[in-house]
C-alpha cells in the first residue's frame, strides 16, 4: 500500500481506528497549473520517501502516511484544505508547496491549532513575523542566498553590467531587490529590469526591455516553464552573452528547449547534478542514492524533490526524537533540527524557521543536455 494518498480538494475527516496509530502528514500542492511540474515532484518524492521511512523502522510499528491535495496554486483552495488538515485530529504535521500564499493564508489556523507546518516555498517571508508563525517553518533556497551566489560568479566572470527577467510576483520582487542589492556589493550594476506576469506565455516583449541595457550578463528569476520561456525570448532576441538562472528555476535533470543549448547557468544544489560528485561522505552517498532511487521509479529527477523527501524526514524524526504526536513538543523538536540532508546542510533554530543553509548552493551549467557543476 502506498504511503501517499491524492484525494479531493475535501479533505477525509473520517479516520478509522488503524489509521489513528499512523504519521499522518497533510499536504497542499500544486498538481495543477503553472508550476505543476514541481507540485508533481513534490508528490513524488513524498511517496517515494514515505516508503522509504516505513522500511527503515525509524517509527517503530507506526507508518507515515501523507495525503496528497491538489491546491491549483489558488490561495482560496488552500486555505480550504489547509483549515480541514488543521481541524483533523488524525494530522499530525502539514507540508505546503511553492505558493507562498497558500501558507500565509492560513497561518493563523495552522498557528491556532498549534499544527508543526514546512512550506516549501522560496519566499522567505512566509515564517514571518515570527512570533506569530511558531508552527511555521520554510524549506527551500532563499532570494537572498540564490542573490549572494549569483553575484559571487558575476563577479569572478567580470560581468558588472547586469539585466534582470523576473516574474511579477513576491518571489519576484524580493528577488529583484536581492540581487540589486548584492550586485552594488561586487560594483555591478542591475542595468535593465524586466517583468513578466505569471501567467504569461509570451515573453518577447519583457526580454527586449532586460535587453535594451545592453547587459554582460541577464539573470532569469521565476519558476521552471516560464524560465524556459525567458530564456528561449532572450536567445530569440539574438543575446549571445551569459544567462544566469535563480534557484526557482530548476527542473528536469534532462533539458529541452532553449535550455538544451549549452552554457545556461543554474544556481541550485548539487543534488541536481549528483554524478558529478564524488561519494566522500555519507550525506553524499545518500544523495546518490536518492537520486538513483528517484530517476529509477520515475525515468528522469526533478530539482526540487529533495526539499520535499526533506521535510518529511525532519518530521519523521521529531516524531521519532518526541515519541509523541502532540503539536507543540514536534514544533519544539523541529526548530532544533540539524540534518545533512538529501537537498544540503539543514537547520532549524528558535529564531530561524527558514533552515536550508546557504552554503549548499553551488553553481550547475546545462552541459551535454542535461545540468552538470559549473567548471
Amino acid at each position: 500500500m502506498l504511503a501517499v494518498i491524492l484525494t479531493s480538494t475535501t479533505a477525509c475527516t473520517y479516520v478509522n481506528a488503524e489509521e489513528k496509530a499512523d504519521i499522518v502528514v497533510g499536504a497542499s500542492l500544486e498538481l495543477s497549473g503553472s508550476t505543476s511540474d514541481i507540485g508533481v515532484a513534490y508528490q513524488r518524492a513524498l511517496e517515494l520517501k514515505a516508503e522509504q521511512i516505513n522500511a527503515s523502522g525509524l517509527l517503530g510499528r507506526r507508518r507515515i502516511v501523507v495525503r496528497v491535495q491538489d491546491n491549483r496554486g489558488d490561495p482560496a483552495i488552500a486555505l480550504s484544505q489547509l483549515t480541514a488538515y488543521t481541524q483533523d485530529d488524525s494530522v499530525t504535521a502539514i507540508i505546503t508547496g511553492v505558493c507562498a500564499d497558500c501558507m500565509s493564508g492560513a497561518a493563523k489556523q495552522i498557528q491556532d491549532r498549534k499544527i508543526p507546518a514546512i512550506a516549501l516555498t522560496p519566499v522567505a517571508d512566509v515564517t514571518a513575523p515570527a512570533a506569530d508563525r511558531r508552527y511555521i517553518f520554510r524549506l527551500a533556497p532563499s532570494a537572498d542566498d540564490d542573490a549572494i551566489v549569483l553575484t559571487r560568479e558575476l563577479g569572478q566572470a567580470g560581468q558588472r553590467k547586469v539585466a534582470l527577467l523576473a516574474s511579477d510576483d513576491a518571489y519576484g520582487r524580493g528577488g529583484a531587490d536581492a540581487l540589486a542589492r548584492e550586485a552594488g556589493k561586487i560594483n555591478a550594476k542591475v542595468v535593465a529590469r524586466a517583468q513578466y506576469a505569471p501567467a504569461d506565455s509570451d515573453l518577447g516583449h519583457a526580454a527586449r526591455a532586460a535587453l535594451a541595457g545592453n547587459p554582460d550578463a541577464v539573470v532569469v528569476w521565476g519558476f521552471p516553464p516560464q524560465a524556459a520561456l525567458a530564456v528561449g525570448a532572450i536567445r530569440g532576441a539574438n543575446y549571445h552573452g551569459q544567462v544566469y538562472l535563480d534557484a526557482a528555476a530548476a527542473g528536469d535533470l534532462f533539458l529541452g528547449g532553449p535550455f538544451a543549448a549549452d552554457g545556461t547557468a543554474l544556481v541550485f544544489t548539487q543534488t541536481l547534478a549528483i554524478d558529478d560528485v564524488i561519494a566522500t561522505t555519507p550525506a553524499k552517498a545518500a544523495r546518490r542514492q536518492w537520486f538513483q532511487d528517484y530517476t529509477s521509479r520515475y525515468g528522469t529527477y526533478h530539482g526540487h524533490a529533495s526539499f520535499a523527501a526533506d521535510a518529511l524526514q525532519l518530521i519523521a524524526n521529531a516524531v521519532a526524537r518526541a515519541g509523541s504526536l502532540d503539536g507543540p513538543t514536534l514544533r519544539a523538536r523541529l526548530e532544533t533540527s540539524q540534518i545533512d540532508g538529501l537537498s544540503g546542510q539543514i537547520r532549524f533554530t528558535p529564531d530561524n524557521h527558514s533552515g536550508f543553509m546557504p552554503q549548499s548552493l553551488t553553481m550547475l551549467e546545462a552541459r551535454g543536455g542535461r545540468w552538470r557543476l559549473l567548471g
